[in-house]
Order: C-alpha cells, then structure tokens, then sequence
C-alpha cells in the first residue's frame, strides 16, 4: 500500500497541529485545511485516504461538510473520523447518519485515535481494492460497445434513462444507484457468445437465439463475486423479463420482475428503436412511442412504467441529461 494521505480539517491552526505532532512518527502523508470550503478545494484535487474533522467551525461546519462529502460518488468512500469536543449523544447519532466512520471526542486518547485511524484505513485499503475490481468490470462491459458500432454510446444513453426514470419514481438512492450500474453491465454476459451469433445481421435461428437467451444468467454470474454489485444482480437476470411472462431466463411475470430490472428493459426498448441497426433504420420519436404503446397493450411491459417513461422523454432538456457523465464509466473517457 501507498503511504496513506490523512487530512485534518479543523479551524483551530493549533488542533491541527497537535493531530499532526501524535502522527508524527507513523508512515502517513499529513494535509490540513481549516474550513469546509478550502478543504472542498484540496480534496477535489488530492483525494486523502481519511479525514479527521472538527464539527465545530465557522461557515460550513462539520456536518454539512460531512454530508457534502457522502453524497459525492468520488468521496463518498472516504473513510470520516468526527473529532470533536462535543460530548452529547444526539450529536453522535447525527454524525452517524449522515455518514461519518467514527467518532472521537477530546480531549484525544492519542492511542484510541491511532487504533481507529489504522483500522479504518485497513478498510479503505479493502475498499479500492474492490473498487479497481468494479472499475474491470465495468470495462469489459464497455468492451462490447466496440464490437458493434450500432451500439456506441448505448451504455452511457441507457444508465441515464434509467437513472432518470427511476429518479422520477422515487426508487432509493440504492435503487437509483443499481439501475445507472445496470444500464451499463446489463448485457455483459453477451462476452460468453460468440461474435457470429452476436453481430449476425438477419435472423437467428431457434438453436442460435437459444445461445443468446443464456446471456442474462452468465452476466450474473460474472458479477456475483463482487459484493459492490450485488444490487445490480437482479437488473443484469431479469432485464429480459416480460411483464405478461413471456421472457427469459425465468418466465416472472408482472411484479414478480424487480422494478429496476423493468426499467432498464423498457430504456434498452425504446433506445434500441431509436437506434440504427444493420436491418432497419432508426424510428423516430413518435414511432418508438407507438410501437411501445402497442406492446404495452399486448402484455409486454408494464402500462405505469411505460407512462412515466413518455412522460420523461417530454422533458426539454432531456437530451443534455442523457449525455451526462456515469459516474462509473467516466474515467474511460
């Protein structure tokens, strides 16, 4: 491991300085700021490996800073340590609840301090290694864009319809979170089959589509192993699912198909409408809308979900929404 960055955010120049005199004999690389604002603008260029920080400052105090920080995709990670002279224990529950690690009163047990800032940076340490790992993933996923160029950009179009529709429906922060994910590794199973099957540009036949129907389950097994994912799982099974059951791999049928599976479904629906294929020229808007609506009447996908999709797509600025950076593709770009 790379020496560790540990910074102090406090507005007394002398706490910062004690913190950095009980380090002074560990192997940590120390950095300060002493307000929110001017540690916003450090951490934005120097991400540390964990934060020590006071809760009371002037401005911008600890927890709005904290909170800041939890909500940011790439700080969120970032193990926080409230030191602080506050004793009380509402103070300790808020401090909790809007995402802090630990929490240390003074006068500081400069052993206990230790103790906690070692053992929290074991788990960050846990923590990227993970991360790189989903970074992989993610990568290979994206691999299958360049395989075809009819689908350039589709993973990108396709985390953002969702996580705008999902957004709309009020889903979680997690949910919200699976279905930008799954936008992008919902297909990733696809790398089992082979490219003549894949890239066929007329029909398949009952054994080849056979082959293509096994895509969903060996992306789920691709990504089991990765706790960080194990929300988007049920998106990358069940995107193929149909609402009358007339899909696969498992035949679920109306609310038996996770909701951020059926959003994701309906997005790659319309998207794929939308899109220039080998066989067919792109539809426009009101074509895709119709022919949605048409399968919506047959069974095929839920009449809600498919309502609050027209609606989003009436939003004027939904093309600028739709080419916004994924947080976890962005650093392929």
């Amino acid at each position: 491991m790379n020496t560790a960055t540990v910074m102090i955010i406090d507005d007394q120049l002398e706490n910062i300085d004690l913190i950095k005199t009980l380090f002074i004999n560990d192997p940590y690389h120390l950095i300060s700021a002493t307000s929110g604002k001017e540690a916003i603008s450090i951490i934005n260029e120097t991400l540390p490996d964990i934060i020590l920080l006071d809760i009371i400052m002037p401005g911008m105090d600890g927890f709005e800073l904290c909170r800041i920080l939890k909500k940011e995709y790439e700080t969120r990670f970032i193990p926080i340590i409230m030191v602080t002279g506050m004793h009380d224990h509402k103070s300790k529950l808020k401090a909790i609840e809007i995402g802090a690690d630990d929490f240390i009163t003074k006068p500081i047990d400069i052993f206990e301090l230790k103790a906690r800032v070692a053992s929290l940076l074991r788990i960050k340490e846990y923590t990227d290694q993970l991360q790189s790992a989903e970074k992989i993933i993610f990568n290979i996923a994206l691999s299958l864009e360049t395989k075809d160029p009819s689908t350039k950009g589709r993973c990108t179009r396709l985390a953002n319809y969702g996580s705008l529709l999902a957004e709309k429906l009020g889903l979680d922060e997690s949910q919200i979170r699976a279905v930008r994910k799954g936008g992008v590794l919902h297909d990733i199973g696809k790398l089992t089959i082979r490219d003549n099957i894949l890239l066929k540009p007329g029909p398949l036949s009952t054994d080849e589509f056979s082959i293509i129907k096994t895509h969903p389950g060996a992306g789920e097994y691709i990504c089991k192993p990765l706790k960080t994912l194990e929300d988007v799982l049920p998106v990358i099974r069940s995107h193929q699912e149909r609402y009358d059951g007339s899909g696969y791999p498992d035949g679920l049928k109306g609310n038996e198909i996770p909701v951020t599976a059926q959003i994701i479904a309906i997005s790659e629906c319309y998207d794929a409408l939308r899109t220039d294929r080998p066989y067919r020229k792109a539809l426009t808007s009101q074509e895709a809308i119709d022919l949605l609506n048409q399968e919506t009447a047959q069974g095929k996908w839920d009449p809600e979900l498919v309502s609050e999709f027209k609606d989003l797509l009436m939003q004027p600025d939904l093309q600028e929404k739709l080419d916004r950076d994924v947080h976890e593709i962005s650093y392929f770009n």
